[in-house]
């Protein structure tokens, strides 16, 4: 009996032990692979080793059942089951599969977080990444709470609190259906990564894609430069770029020169762990390009890495993406001046507007917008990298705009571009994101309906500033001579339209009692502004004209100005009434009956006028409140004659007379 007993103890401790040898070597490939960055060989075999029964790798010690060779050589150092669980956490992360991280990085936050103090702030990222906000705050409030260092990841922790905020904010707006946005078509996003999309020409596309090469039956995942028959919106024919590709080197992220004869690449390589990247140039000869050229150390710094090149419209400069000393930190936008044969000659930083203590990369500009886009993890955002947007030009930037969702999401968007050649910069654009992959990024088409200029204004009295309601406003393009609308003004006296994009107006607005008013509007300063207001139109009430009051019983020599005695009494009753109102301005203003010919009335009610004012001066008012006018016979107020013809005596006395009119109060 105590035989079958030591047989089956025997038994079972061999089992154990090579359950525990398989466990052992599970580990330590896994080990071996992580440091070597190769991520998805070590989840598999974390994996495979934490799915193992004897998990635990102890040290070896006397085991009673076990038999111990005398010649068993020690067993390289490996990881424990808690570091394990960290890393195979750590690997699905960077390699994008935040579902199956979450679940690891919950573990270790339970059960070893002293150990691991980062592990939940990197829970809390996975949570976010996969849209669960109310947690991932909770859990990055939590790693605030227990976390002791003021460092970057301290910083990094509050902005993912911001952006939950920001995101919560971005997804409650109400301009989401003006965007499109669809994943190209399965013949660009393949297995593995596909991104960096570069128009090579209308018809062809260029991008890099880590897509196994059936042609070689190579699936080592390497990163190479593809291209692709382009044509709204369908790909096809996607082959390998005809350019030398060296074995065990990246390359990708490509950019052309405007006249297409430089192609400017980054090309990389892993050295101890480390990304080692910098940016070649090939030229182009007939239907072929050169073997890249390594460019210099100018733009090649020796010790870091340059990547991620663009050339400006106007091929002036050079963009790209570097953390090379001098910079706000980790990966900087640097700009090279180029010459006439594409070569850089002088190499500056974008500055603290653009650049932050974080990450900045993939740079783009919009030549007709004057847009540079890029992607940052330094700014407040949806998370991960984001893309912003700030107006300018190389040296002199507005501060960044974030580009909000669905342009960004919340998981990476780093590559970004646009064929549109209008103000509408989302028309027609390519985004590399992971947004809907497991792990890697993807080509994504992104359209946006550019929402009409909206222009607003007023009609307002010249006397005061008064609404003007019922006003006619109409709009016209002075370029073309044309009526863009015609507008009536409400009880405020505003009015409202929108045009497709601004242009300068020539605005016109009439209503009824009020002269015509005009205005012109410029262009905005902002072209890309939603709204924009116009100045406001005056327009002047249209005053009755001043009524001209008799002077009674002022008499006149016969045939002549002479004023009689008679008159002074009336006259000095006007005296009284100027001196009372001493801002008062009148006119003095003589008529005569239609006996006579035409020139002698005038010349005579022209003096008759005359010599009322200068009685008026000799009492003392001041000459430049008086003005005089004769009428002549040119505006009775009874007729001259009866009917019949005969003379009308009376009305040749209402026409003789003498008046004064208020020309100011």
């Amino acid at each position: 009996m105590r035989k079958i007993i030591f047989t089956t103890a025997a038994a079972l401790m061999m089992a154990m032990s090579s359950q525990a040898q398989l466990a052992y070597n599970y580990l330590r490939a896994a080990d071996e692979y992580y440091k070597k960055n190769d991520y998805n060989s070590a989840a598999t075999y974390y994996e495979k080793y934490l799915g193992t029964k004897g998990k635990l790798v102890r040290q070896e010690s006397y085991k009673p059942y076990v038999a111990v060779s005398a010649s068993k050589q020690p067993k390289a150092k490996v990881s424990n089951e808690e570091e394990a669980t960290y890393r195979l956490a750590e690997s699905y992360r960077l390699l994008h599969y935040y579902d199956k991280a979450t679940p690891y990085y919950a573990t270790v936050v339970e059960s070893a977080k002293e150990n691991f103090p980062l592990a939940a702030y990197y829970y809390g990222v996975s949570l976010r990444a996969q849209g669960k906000y109310e947690l991932a705050g909770q859990v990055f409030q939590q790693f605030l709470d227990n976390y002791k260092s003021t460092d970057q990841f301290r910083e990094s922790a509050n902005r993912e609190l911001q952006n939950i905020r920001f995101i919560t904010g971005e997804l409650a707006r109400k301009d989401q259906q003006l965007y499109k946005i669809t994943k190209a078509p399965a013949a660009l996003n393949t297995t593995g990564a596909s991104y960096a999309p570069l128009w090579l020409s209308p018809e062809t596309l260029v991008f890099t894609s880590t897509r196994p090469n059936e042609a070689t039956g190579d699936h080592s995942y390497i990163n190479r430069l593809y291209t692709a028959d382009y044509e709204a919106g369908n790909a096809a024919n996607i082959r390998l770029m005809t350019l030398d590709q060296p074995v065990d080197v990246h390359q990708g992220s490509a950019a052309v020169s405007p006249d297409g004869n430089h192609l400017y690449l980054t090309r990389w390589h892993i050295e101890h762990g480390r990304k080692i990247a910098a940016i070649w140039m090939a030229s182009k000869s007939g239907d072929a390009w050169s073997a890249p050229v390594l460019l210099d150390s100018l733009l090649n710094v020796p010790g870091y890495n340059t990547q991620q090149p663009f050339v400006t419209p106007d091929g002036k400069y050079l963009l790209f993406s570097s953390d090379r000393a001098g910079g706000q930190g980790a990966f900087d936008l640097w700009y090279a001046t180029l010459d006439g044969n594409g070569k850089p000659t002088q190499v500056m930083n974008m500055g603290e507007t653009i650049n932050t203590p974080g990450n900045e990369q993939a740079p783009f500009y919009h030549g007709t917008t004057g847009t540079l886009v890029f992607s940052t993890d330094g700014r407040t955002g949806m998370g991960g990298y984001d893309f912003f947007a700030a107006r300018g030009t190389v040296d002199h930037w507005k501060t960044p705009v974030n580009m909000g969702a669905p342009v960004n999401s919340i998981k990476d968007d780093i590559y970004f571009a646009s064929r549109s050649n209008n103000r509408n910069l989302l028309d027609d654009v390519l985004l590399g994101t992971d947004r809907d992959a497991a792990c890697c990024l993807e080509l994504f088409f992104l359209h946006k309906d550019r929402a009409p200029r909206q222009l607003n204004g007023a009609v307002v009295s010249c006397d005061g500033g008064t609404p003007v309601a019922g006003a006619t406003v109409t709009v016209t393009d002075p370029s073309r001579n044309e009526v863009i609308t015609t507008l009536t003004t409400g009880s405020d006296g505003k009015y409202a339209f929108t045009v497709p994009e601004y242009l300068p107006l020539k605005l016109e607005a009439n209503a009824g009692g009020y002269t015509k008013g005009d205005a012109q509007l410029a262009l905005p300063e902002d072209l890309d502004a939603d709204a924009d207001d116009a100045p406001a139109i005056c327009i002047s009430p249209i005053v009755a004209p001043p009524v001209a009051t008799i002077i009674d019983n002022v008499y006149y020599d016969f045939d002549e100005a002479s004023l009689q005695p008679a008159s002074y009494e009336s006259l000095d009753k006007l005296v009284a009434m100027l001196k009372d109102h001493p801002a008062m301005e009148i006119e003095l203003g003589a008529h005569t009956d239609s006996k006579g010919t035409d020139k002698h009335n005038q010349r005579l009610s022209v003096a008759r006028a005359k010599s009322v004012v200068e009685y008026l001066i000799s009492k003392g008012v001041d000459q430049s409140r008086l003005t005089w006018k004769g009428y002549g016979a040119t505006q009775p107020v009874a007729p001259n004659t009866n009917p019949d013809g005969s003379d009308n005596p009376e009305g040749r006395q209402l026409n003789r007379r003498t008046t004064f009119t208020v020309l100011k109060k």
